[in-house]
């Protein structure tokens, strides 16, 4: 595939993996360990590299005793979120489920229109987004994303209590009749959302 710019065509990479600087190594990787599945390919005094698929590395940590947190992170600018992609609503939920009874639960969960996600903080304070597509089809998802005048006048989609939709999918509500719902707002929590920035 190639993108186009003007006079040229460039070829257009694939995204291969993210680097991620921190404080708390171990805890880095126990928890995306346990949350996506990473194994460690190689981990030095500095450093760790993982991956949950065939590549070489998907997810790399630098370390140092020079680095700090930093307190104020949500009202810095820099990275937002990761964020990854699962291959049914079934999966999803799935991993929703077994990462609720160890404990681990969403900062938020939403219908962004385009895909149904689930956003959790790592140890080091970032989100990862986990999300399925609710077209099941990215052409789908991209012409809805650039089209639909329902995600021009709300981009962040309708916020959802995740207990209320697996209780649904569990009672056997279709996914595309799971995504009518929750985007109408049927299943919009009771308490406020928190997206994880900082309030104008």
């Amino acid at each position: 595939m190639v993108a186009s710019v003007p006079g040229h065509t460039l070829p257009s990479p694939t995204l291969h993996h993210v680097n991620l600087k921190t404080t708390r190594l171990p805890e880095m990787i126990e928890w995306y360990g346990t949350v996506l599945g990473m194994d460690v390919v190689h981990v030095h005094e500095r450093g760790a590299f993982l991956t949950n698929d065939d590549a070489s590395h998907r997810l790399a940590f630098l370390t140092t005793p020079a680095l700090a947190d930093d307190a104020n992170k949500l009202h810095h600018a820099g990275l937002h979120h990761l964020a990854f992609e699962y291959p049914s609503v079934d999966a999803l939920l799935a991993t929703y489920a077994r990462l609720r009874d160890a404990g681990l639960t969403p900062h938020l969960t939403v219908d962004h229109g385009m895909s149904t996600s689930m956003y959790y903080v790592d140890p080091d304070g970032n989100s990862v987004e986990l999300q399925v597509d609710n077209f099941g089809d990215w052409k789908r998802s991209t012409d809805f994303m650039r089209s639909a005048p329902e995600f021009a006048s709300d981009p962040i989609g309708t916020p959802i209590d995740p207990d209320a939709y697996l209780a649904a999918h569990e009672a056997g509500t279709s996914f595309e009749e799971l995504h009518r719902r929750a985007y109408a707002g049927e299943f919009r929590p009771s308490g406020p959302i928190d997206l994880r920035l900082p309030q104008a």
